[in-house]
């Protein structure tokens, strides 16, 4: 009798993993990635208040949380035949994934965008992550386990639910997702990155929002820039290089 694990443990854990491994490359590169940085390391040292080994702490409290959460929600909805459903023909997954991007973007960007107006939320909640004024590969789920809670776990609960996708689908759209994140935060702009090809939404257009000039701009994530622009919250930048090196993303101003 094989061992098999189903597509909804699946769906939790490999997204974990994935986190750790494209992460995990941007650290075993290191040095080599100094052309690239948005952020030299002195100022990576400087304005982040909280150290690597906290954030690496505080990731793995919200992964927990994002575990337990999705395996309550795949328990809850789960099929009582126990018969995995059948994966939908490659169009199908396509328009799921359209569909996922677009709810998880808009449920983050209104949340994300509150937790900056509510000054409470802000103080208590969101201001953890922004501890990281130079964000870092493995630092993108540095949250206060709420937020990730009501960002991540539950906004994507809802672009699972509402495209339809089945648990199988949802293994690759998760972690997709996870790396599109990590891409956001990981401080480098890097000459070939097919992602920075297929979204405006990149680690330039994050740093911003991560600069106390940018706190009130660029909330759109993982994917589009498209409400930001609608509702006038888009801060457009520069990259502009450096003479010791690396990139930086000025903002235009009118």
């Amino acid at each position: 009798m094989g061992f098999s694990v189903s597509d909804e443990v699946l769906g939790t854990l490999i997204p974990v993993a994935v986190y750790w491994i494209y992460s995990g490359i941007f650290v075993i590169l290191g040095d080599r990635l100094d052309r690239y940085r948005l952020h030299t390391k002195a100022e990576e040292e400087t304005k982040n208040v909280v150290s690597k080994w906290m954030v690496v702490k505080g990731v793995f409290v919200q992964q927990a949380f994002q575990i337990a959460v999705s395996l309550l929600l795949f328990t809850l909805i789960k099929d009582e035949t126990g018969v995995p459903k059948p994966n939908p023909p490659l169009y199908i997954i396509a328009i799921q994934f359209v569909i996922a991007m677009f709810v998880l973007d808009t449920w983050q960007y209104f949340m994300h965008r509150y937790m900056h107006i509510n000054k409470f939320l802000y103080k208590h909640i969101h201001s953890k992550h922004h501890t990281l004024v130079v964000p870092f590969a493995f630092g993108a789920l540095y949250n206060h386990p709420l937020e990730g809670l009501i960002l991540d776990t539950a906004g994507g609960a809802l672009a699972f639910l509402l495209s339809g996708m089945t648990p199988r689908v949802g293994v690759f759209f998760f972690s997709f997702a996870t790396i599109k994140t990590v891409d956001d935060h990981c401080g480098v702009w890097l000459p070939i990155n097919f992602l920075h090809f297929l979204f405006a939404n990149n680690s330039a257009y994050h740093d911003v929002h991560h600069q106390l000039y940018g706190t009130k701009y660029n909330f759109s994530q993982p994917f589009f820039v498209t409400w930001d622009k609608i509702l006038g919250t888009y801060m457009p930048y520069s990259l502009v290089k450096r003479k010791e090196g690396g990139f930086e993303a000025r903002p235009i101003k009118d």
